[in-house]
């Protein structure tokens, strides 16, 4: 494990990368408001206050009115005006994620309005079956399909937005049920959703996003164990290539930890601190034939899912059972039925 500290300057090397606006961008520059709001949880973790308040209001200032996010934003300008709907969903996770590890009461009011819009809309492209489909272009049409990993990170979303509702006292049951749905087919339903299966995140998302628990989680990961996890070095982002990430390794962890797993994901944990820079930072990967890093840059988002698995792994905040404890509850075909959402034909 990192120590308190070693988490602490991980995080600065966050908070050295965002905006003057409080954006916090990817290593090309432009900014996405799922990797953002991943990189404020890690700040809000250590204590960063300022910087989260930032990018905060930078979400706040560029949702749109439909409630989506631009998928992605350069120097305050939509460069891909497309919105997807797993980046709105987040902002529900983050929000929450803050409220724990803050107990600031007057944050989590003042950003509710900015979650109700955001999931409304990601409800809002719900299909008769259950999955969301993974944007809306725009000139405002959803789009044929949906993708497994996005819609595993919704059902989080969703879950997240739920718990917000019912602590304000503005219950969202139409949120529910959506995510009720969600859950069915992303756990008995692979053919709703886009092949991707050649990404480790389409493996053990349905775990991490709390869908898939128990013993089915657990026969879902060991099915392609040995297919992406590289002994000693992390986990590969693509089944076909070389190449392990830090950030799908952490997740990987995070979703191990939620199914009482400790001791491979503190293994995982341990195997990817090889991409750790001397200033706290982290690598996005190594590609171990070529024995080099790839792509030769240190994110931020990869810096962030390294603070969140060492939150859940050694308790650096009150929101280190988030991945935990949001997972899906059992309901009859019959209530899932009631869902009172729009559905959008894919």
């Amino acid at each position: 494990m990192i120590t308190r500290d070693e988490a602490i300057r991980t995080a600065l090397s966050i908070a050295a990368i965002q905006q003057d606006d409080g954006g916090v961008p990817w290593p090309e520059g432009h900014v996405d408001a799922w990797n953002h709001v991943e990189c404020l949880m890690a700040m809000s973790v250590a204590g960063l206050r300022e910087p989260v308040a930032k990018g905060y209001d930078w979400l706040a200032e560029h949702q749109r009115d439909d409630g989506s996010w631009a998928m992605k934003v350069v120097d305050g300008v939509a460069t891909e005006p497309g919105g997807e709907s797993n980046h709105a969903a987040y902002i529900a996770a983050g929000v929450w994620h803050h409220h724990l590890v803050t107990g600031d009461q007057g944050f989590t009011e003042r950003r509710w309005p900015m979650v109700k819009s955001a999931l409304d809309y990601v409800v809002g492209l719900q299909t008769e079956r259950g999955e969301i489909v993974w944007e809306r272009d725009a000139r405002g049409r959803p789009s044929s399909y949906a993708l497994l990993t996005g819609c595993a990170s919704i059902h989080q979303g969703l879950r997240c937005g739920v718990l917000l509702a019912d602590h304000l006292g503005d219950p969202q049951p139409h949120w529910e049920l959506a995510a009720d749905r969600l859950a069915h087919v992303l756990a008995a339903h692979p053919e709703a959703f886009a092949d991707k299966s050649r990404y480790s995140m389409d493996w053990y998302y349905p775990v991490l996003g709390g869908a898939v628990r128990g013993a089915a989680a657990v026969e879902l990961l060991e099915r392609e164990w040995g297919t992406f996890v590289v002994p000693g070095l992390g986990i590969r982002c693509v089944a076909d290539q070389p190449w392990v990430t830090g950030a799908e390794t952490c997740e990987l962890a995070l979703a191990l930890d939620a199914l009482g797993d400790r001791e491979r994901a503190l293994r995982l944990f341990a195997d990817v601190q090889h991409l750790r820079h001397e200033d706290g930072s982290y690598w996005t990967g190594w590609q171990f034939v070529n024995r080099r890093h790839f792509p030769h840059e240190r994110s931020g988002y990869t810096a962030a899912a390294v603070v969140l698995a060492a939150d859940a792994l050694s308790g650096l905040s009150a929101a280190g059972g988030l991945f935990r404890d949001v997972s899906a509850v059992s309901v009859s075909p019959a209530d899932r039925s009631l869902c009172g959402c729009a559905a959008v034909q894919a």
